[in-house]
């Protein structure tokens, strides 16, 4: 089992997301031909091709977690928590600022939480947003709750430039990955229906996505 397997996936799932503009860093191109066949691959890396391509395609990552609980029956409910996480806030870079079109003295508030789904921690996710290109309730809401950002901004229409997908978990591990596992992570900027970042995301997606419920 060769150790470009894990690029494999991730180039992949990219692959699948047709317009995406996202990057994957240190990815091997490879002609279609070279990929081992889907009915040669582990359920393992299946899924994960699958939910990667998911959230690389997609407009909200709430929805597509919410939709794969459903799917997974992983709770009675498949409406996510935004667990928030306590410590300090990570400070946003120049080159972030540029992403979101803000200058050095724009406020930015950062949001740390873990998505849940019943009582699976799905993945964790550092968000640094703009509160001046929120509605007042939308910031008030993240402030003070547990509803996750993705459902949040729903009415701002928002779409997703993927900047990134790094595979964390690979094949030619000797055991398969455990609820706690990073598999993936994803970067991406949300923007308005009229083109205007408000929002940048980092996503590292954890083995508890694998499960399989009996809801």
């Amino acid at each position: 089992m060769r150790p470009e397997r894990g690029k494999r996936i991730a180039a992949l799932a990219l692959a699948a997301t047709v317009g995406s503009t996202a990057v994957v860093p240190g990815a091997v191109a490879e002609e279609p031909a070279a990929i081992r066949p889907s009915d040669a691959k582990t359920g393992t890396e299946r899924l994960i091709e699958t939910l990667s391509a998911r959230l690389l395609a997609a407009h909200s990552a709430t929805a597509v977690l919410e939709a794969w609980c459903a799917e997974r029956g992983l709770a009675t409910d498949p409406h996510l928590t935004a667990v928030r996480v306590p410590g300090r806030d990570k400070p946003l870079s120049a080159a972030q600022r540029e992403r979101l079109q803000i200058g050095p003295d724009e406020p930015v508030r950062y949001r740390r939480v873990r998505l849940t789904c019943g009582g699976h921690v799905l993945s964790e996710a550092d968000n640094w947003y703009v509160p001046g290109r929120l509605t007042p309730e939308m910031n008030t809401v993240l402030e003070t709750t547990q509803t996750p950002f993705g459902r949040v901004v729903h009415p701002l229409l928002p779409s997703r430039r993927n900047l990134s997908l790094k595979m964390l978990w690979t094949p030619t591990e000797a055991e398969p990955p455990g609820p706690e596992r990073k598999l993936f992570f994803v970067e991406a900027v949300l923007s308005t229906a009229a083109g205007l970042p408000f929002c940048e995301v980092a996503e590292t997606y954890t083995g508890a996505v694998l499960a399989r419920g009996e809801h």
